[in-house]
């Protein structure tokens, strides 16, 4: 089910919303957590009830793993137990990718299994990955069953993140948390649903069409036009960030609906200095992910810069492939290591002083903004087209080097290209003059991790604007709002988050 359809917003939100406010009028603690599993159950099973027992499968068998290793931490059942939860993915994710790669380099013909990829099975395997490492390390004292489910099933997170750890979660199933201001829960919630929302449907999805048209004009003739790969190509940079940004802002809504924060996943990436601050920006969660679970163990940093490169270059491309089974994903996240690479190098010779500061601080810190956006457009080049040949297309065409194309094909599109100019004008203030959601309700404390993350923070050059509730941001709110649930009628079909993709 899709936080963007009126089936959620109208079926589905309203009774679950109401039966927890029931049961946290009765104290019902036990009631609340199982009345939310249950929502979470069905949340999960409308897209198909056949993977249901799969995911159910996988919370009981990584329960009993959890319950083993508290009594014997031992490292081969954990291991036993990581190994169960990669084979899941590399079953129904990546059997295809294996097979065919195989098929071509070995010259067989084994056939294709052409599995349905089961909803959110990235999220919720890394999520429980995560708990069995934490039990392992004795960082987890004690945890039933139920809120254990929860944990892994909560329907805010469950499709798309962001990746939970335990001790952000689990210790928030508590009857003081949701008893705990409920008006202001509601108001913050349905706040941030709203903008969300807004970013989906309106901003998204509308400039949606324009990054599809040139992508796919990129995988079916011999080249695209200079305008038209900019368009795409920003296009998409301007879809990801908004289908992104929209479904986190969505899920830390839903969420505090019922009085649980999320950790922040999303913060203003585009704003970014340097590809490793892109990084602490973009997927937050998968970042420390990574980090914590496969690049430090991998040695980090501990052992010279070359085995430091070399590290971040298999994170990097092991990320890309937790994307998708398919080689531009692998490269994308190889683009992103080298990147990262290039970046600590650059680091260390300025550190050194090999790097002269010839630039005005105000100056360099604008050449190395569009220094990262670029890298990043490029990047998403390759993620979002469906083949080498597509990207090829695309970046021929940016760099002007595209010659052979058939204008027929474009012109039908591109008749009168200054309004899609304009409205990516118009996002593009959106993204670097305004504060982004968080941000805006940063004084009612929106997620895990806020007083980190403002103490990182440094000028952005946003408006100073701050939302409180007051009946002149409700109807402000309202009126975002509105328009999307307008826009939501007068969609052809409903089209997903990107991030239910992977």
């Amino acid at each position: 089910m899709v936080f963007s359809s009126l089936e959620f917003m109208y079926l589905f939100m309203p009774p679950v919303l109401l039966g927890y406010l029931l049961l946290r009028h009765w104290g019902w603690e036990n009631g609340i957590i199982w009345w939310l599993t249950i929502a979470s159950l069905v949340f999960y099973a409308w897209w198909t009830p056949i993977y249901l027992p799969l995911l159910l499968g996988s919370v009981a068998v990584n329960f009993g793993f959890h319950r083993t290793l508290r009594k014997y931490p031992d490292r081969y059942l954990l291991t036993v137990g990581i190994v169960f939860n990669l084979c899941l993915i590399a079953i129904f994710k990546y059997a295809d990718f294996f097979i065919g790669n195989a098929n071509f380099l070995a010259g067989t013909d084994f056939p294709m299994l052409h599995l349905v990829l089961p909803l959110a099975i990235s999220f919720f395997t890394f999520q429980q990955i995560s708990f069995l490492i934490d039990t392992y390390k004795g960082n987890i004292t004690h945890c039933d069953f139920p809120r254990y489910m929860l944990f892994v099933v909560f329907f805010p997170q469950l499709i798309a993140g962001p990746i939970v750890m335990q001790k952000e979660t689990i210790p928030q199933f508590r009857l003081p948390v949701f008893q705990n201001k409920l008006v202001l829960n509601l108001a913050v919630g349905s706040t941030l649903f709203a903008i969300g929302l807004f970013k989906k449907i309106v901003l998204a999805d509308g400039i949606a069409p324009y990054a599809n048209s040139v992508f796919a004009l990129a995988e079916t003739t011999n080249g695209v036009p200079l305008e038209a790969a900019w368009i795409g190509a920003l296009a998409y940079t301007f879809q990801l960030y908004f289908d992104f940004s929209g479904y986190c802002d969505m899920a830390l809504g839903l969420a505090r609906l019922f009085g649980i924060r999320l950790p922040v996943n999303f913060n203003s990436p585009y704003k970014a200095t340097n590809i490793s601050d892109f990084w602490r920006r973009w997927h937050i969660t998968l970042s420390h992910f990574l980090r914590d679970y496969l690049y430090i163990p991998l040695g980090g940093n501990r052992s010279g810069p070359v085995r430091r490169y070399a590290n971040l270059m298999v994170t990097m491309l092991l990320g890309g492939l937790w994307h998708g089974a398919s080689w531009t994903f692998v490269f994308w996240g190889g683009l992103h290591g080298a990147y990262l690479a290039i970046n600590h190098g650059w680091s260390a010779l300025s550190e050194k002083g090999y790097v002269p500061n010839i630039l005005p601080r105000p100056a360099a810190l604008l050449v190395s903004r569009g220094l990262t956006l670029l890298a990043v457009i490029v990047a998403w080049v390759f993620f979002r087209a469906e083949s080498f040949d597509g990207a090829s297309n695309i970046l021929a065409g940016m760099t002007g080097y595209s010659t052979v194309y058939e204008p027929k094909l474009w012109e039908a599109f591109a008749t009168g290209t200054m309004p899609v100019w304009a409205a990516m004008t118009a996002l593009a203030a959106i993204v670097f003059l305004l504060p982004n959601s968080i941000e805006l309700t940063e004084n009612y404390n929106p997620v895990l991790g806020l007083k980190k993350l403002l103490s990182q923070r440094k000028s952005e050059n946003f408006l100073p604007i701050r939302w409180k509730p007051s009946p002149q941001w409700a109807l402000g709110v309202s009126i975002l709002f509105g328009i999307a649930l307008i826009q939501t009628y007068r969609l052809a079909e409903m089209t997903e988050f990107i991030y239910f993709n992977f």
